[in-house]
């Protein structure tokens, strides 16, 4: 019997010290899952700024696109007019220099005319007082029949002068007047053609400025949406780091439950063996007890891992080179693996989920975190290719995606990252 009562004090015991825990574990537990919501809340809360900022990014883009295009038209058109200016320009300082050659001419066709209407004034004085009578006076003074042809010749050959005087003074009148119009009008025309061209060069240049103002809010709103979207994918990264550190909080805190679960398992068949060992006649034979695995995940961290995407070409390297997309010298942080579209993507080795969402210009993505600082990452996954959740704990080869090309992507291919304290290192040293 005091064999017995030491039994039960034992499992007393041991129920009074376990019990705590579990009740203390639970907690934690609770408590962890609750932080975990709320890392996964601003997760998702990242993740969609992150996608409204790459929108606007690429909305302000297209945008800028265009008004360069419509920038480019308007320059071209200033041109033309910049063109038309100079040529009604130079219409404009010929016209002057007819107007003022012809206002030479125009002068010395005027004292002509004055010459010329002096003599005719005189002329018709001479006709009005004299008349015929003088025309015949001078013939009746012939003393001759050849003298009076020769009269008449000269009196006829007068006349036709003064006929021609009064035809060119006429034309003469007509020229002053009809260049006069022509000269004032093309005078006019030039004047109110610059004024037209340099009225449309206002406009384009307006216009200009205009494009010009579009372009540079443009340029502002991308650098905001980089801006934006380095700090979401900054706290994503955070967030991913918060995330893997409560996970394996968690993965401790239930495996101290299990543990503490298995002790008292320990201890109640213990008291039962050493109960029916006080009480042979009544024991049916003991056989042997094994504890439960403690299960959870430890990463094994020792850099072995398998191809994330099996029979794929390598389309690009770990390392520096010309971004596809950007058109800029940068690094790039993983290696891509390219593959038909909807190929299966396999966990490289074992871990835990820890990111299962849009990842900016990763496209749909998958990081699973394997302890020991070491994380890889899946990226440009198809969308609804992802086959995996958070908190998920994957094995090696397992399936967790399929390929894509989402986010910055010019073509289906799996993008495979080692992060070793989330800083990329070259994977082919891991595969």
């Amino acid at each position: 019997m005091k064999k017995v009562a030491s039994v039960m004090a034992v499992i007393l015991l041991a129920v009074s010290v376990i019990q705590p825990q579990h009740v203390h574990a639970a907690k934690s537990v609770s408590d962890i899952q609750s932080q975990l919501n709320a890392v996964e809340k601003k997760a998702q809360e990242a993740a969609q700024q992150k996608k409204k900022a790459a929108a606007q990014k690429k909305k302000s883009q297209v945008l800028k696109a265009r008004t360069q295009k419509d920038l480019g038209k308007v320059l071209q058109a200033i041109n033309e007019v910049s063109s038309q200016l100079a040529r009604v320009s130079s219409d404009i300082s010929q016209t002057e220099s007819g107007l003022r050659q012809a206002k030479k001419d125009l002068a010395e066709t005027k004292e002509r005319i004055h010459a010329r209407e002096g003599m005719i004034d005189t002329r018709v004085r001479m006709m009005y007082t004299d008349g015929l009578i003088s025309y015949m006076d001078v013939l009746m003074a012939s003393t001759n029949f050849s003298d009076f042809v020769e009269r008449a010749d000269s009196l006829r050959m007068i006349v036709d002068q003064d006929q021609d005087i009064l035809a060119q003074h006429e034309k003469d009148k007509q020229f002053v007047i009809v260049t006069q119009k022509k000269l004032t009008a093309s005078y006019a025309k030039a004047k109110s053609l610059y004024a037209e061209k340099a009225e449309r060069k206002g406009e384009l240049d307006a216009k200009e400025s205009e494009k010009q103002v579009l372009i540079s809010k443009y340029n502002t709103q991308i650098e905001n949406a980089d801006d934006i979207t380095s700090e979401q994918e900054q706290a994503l990264w955070d967030l991913a780091d918060k995330r893997a550190s409560l996970y394996q909080e968690k993965t401790a805190l239930e495996a101290q439950e299990r543990a503490a679960a298995a002790a008292r398992a320990a201890a109640e068949a213990q008291a039962r063996a050493e109960a029916a060992a006080n009480n042979p006649p009544s024991s049916g034979g003991g056989g042997s007890y094994t504890p439960p695995s403690t299960g959870g995940y430890q990463g094994s961290g020792n850099g072995s891992m398998g191809l994330p995407v099996n029979g794929a070409r390598i389309s690009s390297p770990f390392g520096y080179r010309n971004h596809p997309i950007q058109g800029v010298y940068k690094m790039h942080t993983g290696v891509d693996f390219a593959a038909p579209q909807g190929t299966d993507i396999h966990a490289a080795q074992g871990g835990t989920v820890i990111v299962a969402q849009w990842q900016n210009g990763y496209g749909n993505t998958v990081i699973i975190d394997h302890g020991n600082g070491i994380r890889t990452l899946y990226g440009h996954i198809r969308d609804g290719g992802i086959a995996v959740s958070v908190g998920a704990t994957v094995s090696q080869g397992q399936k967790i995606a399929e390929v894509g090309s989402t986010g910055n992507s010019t073509g289906p291919h799996c993008h495979f990252e080692v992060r070793v304290n989330n800083t990329p290192v070259d994977p082919m040293g891991y595969l």
